[in-house]
């Protein structure tokens, strides 16, 4: 009845809304290009007719209602320019409504032009001496529980500012209390006056001053602290303010400072009173790089995330998100539901509500999370009708039902619950057995608890004040001789003895809990615990093999209650025969025109082995990270692209990634 009534009062505000279509190709600010001769006033609706490019040339101080976009919308890159609009759609027909927020009944496949909101392209981006600015309004009459929106119906929708070449870096040496400058590991670029910063917390604090225990939340007492640069020299940074507390630098145990500001921003108008919400449906297009998306996040709403890729599957497949700032969201940083071959890579995820890079059904597959910083993701309460019964929402940094993707580089530090959290919990309410999509694009019912890791490798967690990482834990009682499974957690379920989970390099520090590994047939080869209470808690060694684990200052007990005895390195791999039948994945993420008429192409290969080559076009493309995680070619002008690659098992990857350009 409350959401009728919503809907009623939605379009009662609505359709007496005016609606201004453009009548040509133009700049915004000219009366010409609109209906009317007129440009679009305020409380107004606005429909960018599909035949025509308007340049958005204007910093707005009055906000329009809604914004339709079935041609293109391209914000101009030679001055600052503000939109402020209830709700921004780029979509693929001409209609006005505030309503298909599914839309499905908007997606069409007969080749026609498709809307585009172009803020800065990969090649163009939006210059450092310019900022563009999206501000989110809420309107009288609108559905408090969809708006104020951007929204993506199968157009493609870009968001590109000033590249950095660190979003974010560790501390190079100890920043004293009282001190109002920094030394960071490595110098920066595109860090500026002005810019806000934050500065991870090293020391993991407690309601009791004798002791590291719980606290109610990961803000209460903490040491992480928001300042502004005064300047820039290198390493030095000097801010604006002494700091607060002490943030140490001992050896490989150090804090990060994270730049939250860029010169693309979109935001809520008003917080307080209504928070926005982006989306990108099935058959959209685009990236969002070196973006700042602020304030957004709809508390307690499903679907209403800060940054939402809904049910795309691999239609966007090159899509990507890199050196973005997601702070302040009353609903989680990034939702990757229903999505495969994203990457996530160099973003700053600072203060949520809920699990922060979260992927949120158990279906998605062949996602890269790489060098990401996850920054206080808080708990909240479970959302109504979600996809999984038993996520409790309670603050992950990274949180995922299906492990076969790949994390690598990333650090969680001074989130509510986990610093990373695996969880696939079979009930009468729920089947564990999904339909998930195989490397050759073809889908298969599969136990998703039986899936390993693409590749979980150099991945931290610092200053948790409960799990580092709990994988597939909380289950009192897993697979062994005395039980045969269990309701609660993995209950024993994992991957065979030929494709377990392979979990290498990982770093814990100052937390309560360092590892929490509860499946069978898990590889741990590289694992460092210091600063903890417990190091390996409750785990059940059911064909597990360790080699590489550094144990120092463990308060409690390294080894608490585990299920079997810990296996010795000398007998590592142990039970366990891992074989490599897993295909590499690629994706393209940027395609950049040269000004010789070349195209320097770059993306991104996971494997859970060594990457042998990767071809673009059938010419191999050179790395620039390792294994290739990051690749770049430079190719004569072509209409499509077609990407793939070989690990050095044979393994040839059977459906490229396949690029069709303007």
């Amino acid at each position: 009845m409350r959401l009728l009534l919503l809907l009623c009062l939605s379009s009662t505000a609505f359709s007496a809304t005016p609606v201004i279509r453009s009548v040509q190709s133009g700049p915004w600010s000219a009366a010409s290009t609109w209906e009317g001769g007129k440009t679009p006033a305020a409380a107004s609706a606005v429909l960018v007719r599909s035949e025509h490019t308007i340049v958005y040339d204007v910093k707005a101080e009055h906000a329009i209602r809604s914004l339709h976009i079935a041609g293109t919308l391209t914000f101009a890159a030679d001055r600052d320019t503000q939109l402020n609009a209830g709700l921004i759609r780029v979509q693929q027909d001409e209609s006005v409504s505030e309503d298909g927020f599914e839309c499905d009944a908007h997606i069409m496949s007969d080749g026609k032009t498709r809307g585009s909101l172009l803020v800065g392209t990969p090649d163009a981006p939006i210059g450092a001496k310019h900022k563009a600015l999206i501000r989110l309004v809420m309107f009288e009459g609108m559905n408090p529980e969809s708006l104020p929106a951007i929204v993506d119906c199968g157009g493609r929708m870009e968001f590109h500012g000033a590249e950095m070449n660190r979003t974010w870096v560790k501390l190079g040496a100890t920043a004293e209390k009282g001190a109002a400058t920094l030394t960071l590991a490595e110098p920066v670029t595109g860090w500026k006056p002005g810019d806000k910063l934050v500065i991870v917390s090293t020391n993991r604090q407690s309601k009791h001053p004798d002791k590291k225990t719980f606290r109610e939340h990961a803000h209460d007492l903490t040491e992480t602290e928001e300042r502004l640069i005064r300047s820039v020299n290198g390493t030095q940074i000097t801010l604006d303010e002494p700091l607060q507390h002490t943030h140490i630098v001992e050896g490989r145990y150090r804090g990060e400072v994270a730049n939250l500001s860029r010169n693309v921003i979109v935001e809520s108008a008003d917080p307080a009173k209504a928070r926005g919400h982006t989306m990108y449906h099935v058959g959209s297009s685009g990236a969002i790089h070196y973006a700042e998306f602020r304030h957004l996040g709809k508390e307690g709403v499903l679907g209403r995330y800060s940054m939402h890729f809904h049910l795309v599957r691999d239609t966007m497949r090159g899509a990507s998100v890199i050196g973005t700032s997601i702070w302040d969201s009353g609903n989680r940083w990034i939702t990757i539901h229903g999505t495969d071959y994203l990457v996530v890579r160099d973003c700053v995820g600072y203060k949520s509500v809920g699990h922060g890079y979260f992927l949120e059904d158990g279906t998605e597959v062949f996602n890269v999370l790489d060098r990401n910083l996850a920054i206080q993701a808080e708990g909240g309460k479970p959302l109504p009708k979600q996809v999984l019964p038993f996520d409790h929402n309670d603050g992950a940094g990274f949180w995922w039902a299906n492990s076969l993707n790949t994390f690598t580089r990333n650090v969680a530090a001074d989130c509510d619950e986990y610093g990373y959290r695996f969880d696939a919990v079979q009930s009468p309410d729920f089947s564990v057995t999904l339909s998930v999509p195989q490397p050759d694009g073809q889908r298969k019912l599969v136990d998703i608890r039986t899936l390993p890791f693409v590749r979980f490798e150099g991945n931290e967690a610092h200053t948790q004040r409960r799990h580092a990482f709990n994988f597939g834990g909380f289950s009192p009682l897993a697979r062994s001789a005395q039980n045969k499974g269990a309701n609660e957690g993995v209950a024993g379920i994992g991957p065979d003895e030929q494709h377990p989970f392979v979990i290498k390099e990982y770093l814990a520090w100052d937390v309560h809990w360092a590892l929490h590994p509860r499946p069978p047939s898990v590889m741990i080869d590289g694992m460092e615990a210091a600063h903890s209470h417990y190091a390996l808690w409750f785990a059940n060694y059911d064909h597990h093999a360790y080699r590489g684990i550094k144990l120092a200052d463990i308060t409690v007990n390294p080894d608490f209650q585990p299920i079997g005895t810990q296996p010795k390195e000398a007998e590592y791999p142990g039970k366990l025969s891992p074989m490599d039948d897993l295909p590499p994945q690629t994706v393209i993420t940027h395609v950049l025109r040269q000004n010789d008429g070349t195209l320097l192409v770059r993306g991104t290969t996971a494997d859970n082995g060594v990457v042998k080559k990767v071809l673009v076009n059938n010419a191999e493309a050179k790395a620039t990270a390792a294994n290739f995680a990051e690749w770049e070619i430079t190719l004569p002008k072509k209409d499509k692209l077609a990407a793939s690659s070989e690990d050095a098992a044979g393994n040839a990857e059977p459906s490229a990634h396949v690029l069709t350009l303007n």
